[in-house]
């Protein structure tokens, strides 16, 4: 029995595995690759990054943000314009951010 094509597209379906460079550093990194995603409520779609330089450091987005070329850009890009990343600059912290610590408006 053929099974039936779904009537939905699905977003993002080469998410898993993909590979991100973010911007400004995130938990000190910039460098990430997607590991999981989840299908949300009203067809939102979420990735796990995980730094590629500390596997222990993982983070949730929502896949969307991750078109948003002030903050993330596809692929490992070489990192030229001289900010610094690693465990020892955490700039932007999404967990200090949602206990109200950190500010990424400015990004």
């Amino acid at each position: 029995m053929a099974r039936q094509k779904s009537r939905h597209k699905q977003r993002f379906p080469h998410l898993l595995g993909s590979k991100w460079t973010s911007v400004r550093p995130v938990l000190g990194w910039r460098h990430f690759q997607v590991k999981a995603r989840q299908q949300g409520d009203g067809g939102l779609v979420f990735a796990e990054l995980e730094a590629v330089c500390d596997p222990q450091v993982r983070i949730w987005v929502n896949a969307s943000a991750l078109k948003n070329r002030q903050l993330w850009q596809a692929g490992w890009t070489p990192l030229q314009d001289g900010i610094p990343c690693g465990p020892e600059y955490p700039e932007h912290n999404p967990t200090e951010e949602a206990e109200g610590g950190a500010d990424w408006s400015g990004i």
